[in-house]
């Protein structure tokens, strides 16, 4: 199933899912730490934001070399 067009759609839907969580979580969380008076909480979540992408591309990229190889390392595996 890797490289195929359903392949494509699930990958271009989990991206705009990804990107307007963390846009939306940008605009959020300053404004949350400011209401709080702790503006480190911010920083901190920001980078918490940015490791779990960082997650999901090294992933992407493992599940791409799979694909590549002919081995069965689907990215978004199907549950029936």
């Amino acid at each position: 199933m890797c490289f195929s067009i359903p392949w494509l759609e699930s990958l271009l839907v989990w991206l705009v899912i990804v990107c307007a969580i963390i846009m939306v979580l940008k605009l959020v969380v300053p404004w949350v730490a400011g209401q709080l008076g702790i503006p480190i909480i911010a920083q901190v979540l920001n980078i918490i934001l940015w490791a779990v992408v960082v997650i999901f591309v090294i992933y992407f990229c493992f599940a791409l070399i799979g694909c590549l190889g002919g081995g069965g390392l689907p990215l978004f595996p199907h549950h029936y």
